[in-house]
């Protein structure tokens, strides 16, 4: 592979893409391809390996970032309270449909057969009744629930199959009252505060106190990162506009969804999830099987070229990679692959039409520049909107407006730089303090224009908005607007 030059493919790019670590990435040579290769954003996934194997995982990746000069965020993703099933006696049971099998929720149950198995959630009994569907390994096998005798639920197989241990269960159209965090959680999120993570994603919230339980233990902690509230349980949709009202940042979870909803429904809601997310100013992320047959294979199918291409017509500001990239075969590939599919779809959305207004009653002064910026650069042809921001707020808002221009986020503060990587069309550069003898309007948007076309983002005779406070440095600060042009004077 050639290598792909980070700024470049960065700015002609909108979408970003999410990568999640595993053994395939764990060669600092591939990791290094990854992110040449265009990956915005890693995932370590809580639910797999040691934490001594995750911190090993971050540590590589912001040595890898430091090694390319590219601000790479980390999202940690707590395993959350999955439901699932025990062991079995010889690791794996072959259902028959028809077949009666029993669950067992208890503390102690005996290693499962072909006639029953244990169960992690011993408040299961209490959640389901005769008729309930009960969907395992992510809807593979489907057990109804036939008759309950006290903590044992006795089910008939209605989709049968190889189970193996320690498989998921949901329950068909949601409704189990298991609480939005594990007790594993507040563990890891220890960890993940300890290791300054830019992200962390709450697995199975049902609703906005669960996610802001996770803030809590979070900032206690003494972690910064941003919320990621992933929706995954029928109860997270019934509470939809509070969750992500209460969220940083949503991630459409399609797996977990679409095994308790209607898989028929599973399109719509993924439109749904993406269009209030938008409407709240939500960064936002469409993930789960995008492009799976690369595990094994070098090229994606037809039809995940037209999954990824829809949700990229549909505003996500990310595509996310779980097995592809985490222990696929050709992780370098699908990252090269869904860049391409991404810059394809954007040829075909209407850039140089606004797609949808900044939803903010424009309460902040920050605010109102970001909505003017965003109606200016759709109405004068600009090559870029630069944005001095200290903690990202501002190009978060501008990148809510889809503009041909693309957003350049300058700040000093790389914490910032890393999540403003996750952002739709949004290209992170860090951009040093300036001596207190150059803190003024115009002398700061003159050595901010200076450091743009020093990057190479952009060329002399530029047309560019700039977007800024007096102070640089002053989170919220940001009041000025100016039309500029690189390489001429400034007043």
């Amino acid at each position: 592979m050639n290598p792909v030059d980070v700024n470049e493919q960065v700015m002609a790019r909108r979408t970003k893409i999410v990568a999640t670590l595993g053994p395939a990435t764990d060669d600092p040579e591939t990791l290094e391809r990854l992110i040449r290769a265009g990956c915005d954003v890693v995932r370590v996934n809580f639910s797999h390996g040691s934490p001594d194997l995750h911190a090993r995982r971050i540590k590589m990746v912001r040595a890898a970032a430091r090694e390319l000069d590219a601000d790479i965020a980390v999202l940690a993703d707590l395993a959350g309270p999955k439901i699932r099933i025990d062991h079995f006696k010889e690791g794996s049971v072959h259902l028959d449909v028809g077949q009666p099998f029993c669950l067992m929720a208890s503390d102690n149950p005996p290693a499962g057969d072909d006639h029953g198995v244990g169960v992690s959630y011993l408040g299961l009994p209490q959640d389901v009744r005769i008729g309930s569907e009960l969907m395992l390994d992510d809807g593979l096998i489907v057990l109804k629930v036939e008759r309950i005798d006290g903590q044992n639920i006795h089910c008939t197989v209605v989709t049968g199959g190889r189970l193996s241990d320690r498989k998921g269960l949901n329950l068909r159209g949601g409704g189990l009252s298991i609480p939005g965090l594990a007790e594993s959680d507040k563990a890891d999120i220890e960890r993940a505060a300890e290791w300054q993570v830019d992200f962390l994603a709450v697995s199975f919230p049902r609703n906005a106190e669960d996610l802001e339980h996770a803030r809590t233990l979070l900032r206690q902690a003494g972690g910064q990162a941003a919320i990621v509230a992933k929706i995954e349980r029928h109860e997270a949709i019934e509470n939809l506009e509070s969750v992500v009202e209460a969220s940083d940042v949503v991630l459409v979870a399609r797996g977990d969804l679409g095994v308790e909803i209607d898989e028929a429904e599973l399109p719509g809601l993924q439109k749904r999830i993406i269009r209030t997310a938008l409407e709240h100013n939500r960064a936002v992320i469409t993930a789960t099987q995008m492009m799976q047959s690369m595990v094994e294979n070098p090229i994606p199918t037809r039809a995940e070229v037209l999954d990824v291409a829809n949700a990229v017509i549909d505003g996500t500001d990310a595509v996310m990679l779980s097995a592809e990239s985490a222990v696929g075969k050709h992780p370098v590939k699908v990252i090269e692959a869904m860049s391409r599919i991404c810059q394809g779809a954007e040829r075909h959305v209407e850039a140089h039409v606004p797609s949808r207004l900044l939803n903010v009653r424009a309460e902040r002064i920050d605010q109102a520049i970001a909505m003017a910026a965003m109606m200016t650069a759709n109405n004068l042809p600009v090559k870029a909107i630069i944005a001095l921001t200290e903690s990202g707020s501002t190009a978060q808002w501008l990148s809510r407006v889809r503009s041909p221009a693309p957003i350049i986020a300058l700040s000093p503060n790389r914490a910032t730089l890393r999540r403003t990587h996750l952002f739709q069309h949004v290209k992170p550069l860090f951009f040093p303090p300036l001596d207190a003898s150059q803190e003024t309007g115009a002398s700061i948007a003159r050595h901010a224009l200076a450091h743009v076309l020093k990057a190479g983002l952009i060329a002399e005779g530029d047309r560019v908005l700039v977007t800024l406070g007096d102070q640089h440095g002053t989170a919220g600060g940001t009041n000025t607007l100016k039309i500029m042009t690189a390489g001429a004077p400034v007043e």
